[in-house]
């Protein structure tokens, strides 16, 4: 009876508001996530922990709508021939071992500190993984903007994946098309292990998944993206299961969740035809380095709950819960901004070359 009380408490009450906001926040974080890869689900987390679910919770429920979610986004990106579905399978592998692994750590510090603990935990994850990775890719965006190549197709590999495309270890050796290059799997474990730990801590690998693909192992933008998502696949149908088994997983949040994502996820991969590589990226980046800021407000807020500071009054809490959410609704109307005027200019430029290809063959 107690562990039923218990799971209860982790649970909040949904009202018509409540609905709405996280209908729209599934919508966006499936836009965002359709455009970038499974990176959408970094705006989710967020935005349930700022209507107060805990983290844990928050991490739970997101995991479990991100598979079907996942699924329904690789074929339609399939369809574009941007899915390397064997890479995706291997690094899916992995990654799995890391979701299990890095689940029990979660659970460890819910049981030893409570939601303030598991809240702080998920929270500087955030601030840490999103100042390097969004830092990082902005600066690669900004790199080929200032180059002049922002419009070109190709895109360069970096140093570091032509080596590890150089490398030759016998028996290890898998071609990927989306690399175009035979590549040793043993560097894929790592990669997809560390990508299952981060998607189960914050319940964001694409963090890790699509920048490694990118600077690692050499594949382009828009693949990886698309390669993530079969990743995220694999990992949310494990997670949600050991979750679940654990009574953490908020059927009603994923659903609701998943109802917004399916729309939303549908427009960004349809977004994704008419971008450069170059936009992917400056999404990417702008997105987390907004949402960095909304979770490195609450830091204090919960290293207040678990006395490692001084006490913060209560109109200091209120003001800063506030200002975090007010920062998360800036960065999804920013994505879905963003997202939805640069598909919006590629169809029109995609209509005019049209137009002018049918006016020069009428002549």
């Amino acid at each position: 009876m107690h562990d039923i009380v218990s799971q209860a408490a982790n649970f909040i009450n949904l009202d018509s508001a409540n609905l709405i906001y996280l209908f729209l926040v599934g919508f966006v974080g499936g836009l965002v996530s359709g455009f970038i890869g499974s990176g959408g689900a970094f705006v989710l987390t967020p935005g349930m922990m700022s209507l107060g679910v805990p983290a844990l919770v928050a991490v739970a429920s997101n995991m479990c709508h991100k598979f079907p979610k996942a699924l329904v986004g690789s074929l339609k990106r399939a369809k574009y021939g941007q899915v390397d579905v064997k890479l995706g399978i291997v690094l899916g592998i992995s990654a799995e071992a890391g979701v299990l692994y890095g689940a029990s750590i979660q659970e460890s510090i819910k049981k030893s500190f409570g939601d303030a603990g598991s809240n702080l935990y998920v929270s500087v994850a955030f601030v840490i993984i999103l100042a390097v990775v969004g830092g990082f890719v902005l600066a690669d965006a900004w790199k080929t903007y200032k180059s002049g190549n922002k419009n070109d197709e190709v895109e360069n590999t970096t140093k570091l994946a032509k080596w590890v495309q150089s490398i030759n270890i016998p028996g290890t050796m898998v071609y990927f098309k989306a690399l175009n290059a035979r590549v040793s799997v043993l560097f894929t474990i790592p990669l997809g292990f560390a990508t299952g730990m981060l998607a189960a801590t914050i319940a964001v690998g694409g963090f890790i998944g699509v920048p490694s693909m990118i600077y690692v192992l050499g594949a382009p933008s828009l693949m990886a993206s698309a390669t993530e998502l079969v990743i995220a696949f694999v990992m949310g149908l494990g997670g949600s299961f050991k979750y679940a088994m654990h009574g953490l997983v908020d059927i009603r949040l994923a659903m609701i969740i998943l109802a917004g994502s399916l729309f939303g996820i549908q427009l960004g991969a349809i977004g994704t035809t008419y971008v450069k590589p170059f936009m992917i990226k400056v999404v990417m980046g702008l997105i987390m380095v907004i949402v960095l800021f909304s979770r490195g407000i609450m830091v204090p807020v919960y290293l207040s709950q678990l006395g490692l500071i001084h006490t913060l009054s209560a109109t200091t809490v209120k003001m800063l819960k506030s200002t975090s959410f007010a920062i998360m609704a800036f960065a999804l109307l920013l994505g879905a901004f963003i997202v939805l005027r640069a598909m919006w200019q590629g169809r029109k430029a995609d209509q005019a070359t049209e137009t002018e290809t049918v006016l020069a063959t009428s002549r």
